[in-house]
């Protein structure tokens, strides 16, 4: 949420965007994008998604209705940031799209059940909107037939082990990355930030479950009123800033033992989690489409410049939950597993093809050609992941 919202899920180098800005002010002079003053009125016409416009401190409109079942919106971006928007059930982020870039607006499909939720209104510090889902029949119909809940019994104890070890490897880089910085080593503290972040990203699949950690260990400073400056701005990023953009250890003590505190508290959460099938696959395809929303973007990583690093953990995250529902799936739905696993496949040799032996390149240094065909790649798998899971029944009730 990400998330970010965690998000975060989950991510973005929209500090720089000014630098595409006469290109993304083009774009946005191509059409004027109608607002939602109210319920009735917010529905783009001809196309059935609900408009949601984000002001400078609101949604318009601040509460949405709708019925369960999928709902498609399209969220209008009227600041002068780059936002994102989440749709929040308590501390978990059910559904999200990152980086919309000022005067833009991006869609997003979510599928509801009945209950109130909470919707982001851009930045963290702003107050939230209100989604209220009522029940219909409608709703029910038309549902694809999942396998028993007994089939996932054992990919779901297999991944709440995975989380296990990722979380314990987490807590192990961390306080290796904290002990450098208590000892003032910039330099071990630079080489071992990367390798402390990996093991996070592999958790991005289960982050909207625990939002409020995730805002703490990984907020994005574009997504925060004051940048760089705001008190909210801790965790990884925070550090990363220090020990690349600064180039100094000044100030980042505390911001290190806190991060290890954040860590330690994720490991327990995680262990008390209980996840359903639907969070794996969900999970997987959440991840990757905050992926794809960061890589067309320009990454996450704006100082140190390690995104292909970070890809790399992620996609071993959301490899790991389609090893573990191949069993499942391959009855269930053989021809959408397979194209899953084809696309996967295409992302990683993407992937393998732009790392080197001695030292991965600064993602700002890649080829815009070759940044968009990896963004248009984990797109591609998001799509086909998105296609399984609904094959696989995911997102309905308990059978």
């Amino acid at each position: 949420m990400s998330a970010p919202s965690p998000r975060s899920v989950g991510s973005n180098r929209l500090l720089k965007w000014g630098a595409a800005g006469s290109g993304l002010l083009m774009l946005a002079g191509l059409g004027a994008f109608a607002y939602a003053s109210n319920v009735a009125a917010g529905r783009a016409s001809g196309s059935g998604a609900i408009t949601v416009t984000l002001r400078d401190n609101r949604c318009e409109p601040g509460e949405l209705r709708v019925p369960e079942g999928r709902s498609t919106f399209r969220i209008v971006n009227q600041t002068d940031r780059a936002v994102e928007w989440e749709i929040l059930d308590g501390v978990m982020v059910l559904e999200e799209r990152e980086n919309i870039a000022p005067g833009l607006s991006q869609t997003l499909g979510a599928k509801l059940r009945p209950g109130e939720y909470e919707i982001t209104c851009g930045l963290l510090s702003n107050p939230r909107g209100k989604l209220i889902v009522s029940p219909s029949q409608a709703g029910q119909d038309g549902e694809a037939e999942r396998p028993a809940l007994t089939a996932f019994i054992g990919p779901l104890a297999e991944y709440q082990v995975y989380l296990a070890l990722q979380s314990n490897k987490l807590v192990r880089e961390v306080g290796a990355l904290n002990d450098a910085i208590q000892a003032g080593d910039l330099e071990k503290a630079r080489a071992l930030y990367a390798p402390a972040r990996a093991p996070y990203d592999t958790l991005t699949p289960v982050m909207p479950h625990l939002s409020d950690l995730a805002n703490a260990i990984d907020p994005l400073p574009a997504y925060l009123a004051g940048r760089e400056k705001d008190p909210g701005f801790t965790g990884f990023h925070k550090l990363e800033h220090g020990l690349f953009a600064a180039q100094s250890l000044d100030g980042l003590a505390p911001v290190s033992a806190k991060l290890l505190a954040d860590v330690e508290a994720l490991r327990g959460r995680l262990r008390a989690l209980r996840l359903m099938p639907e969070d794996m696959g969900d999970g997987a395809a959440r991840a990757l489409r905050v992926m794809a929303d960061a890589l067309s973007t320009g990454g996450t990583e704006l100082y140190a410049g390690t995104d292909l690093a970070d890809i790399e953990a992620r996609l071993a995250g959301v490899a790991k939950i389609i090893a573990l529902l191949k069993p499942v799936a391959g009855e269930a739905a053989p021809a959408p597993l397979a194209a899953v696993e084809a696309k996967l496949a295409a992302v990683e040799g993407q992937l393998s093809a732009l790392r080197k032996p001695g030292g991965d390149p600064a993602f700002d240094a890649l080829p815009q050609t070759q940044k968009t065909a990896l963004s248009d790649g984990v797109n591609a798998l998001e799509q086909t992941m998105e296609t399984l899971n609904e094959k696989v029944g995911f997102g309905q009730d308990n059978v």
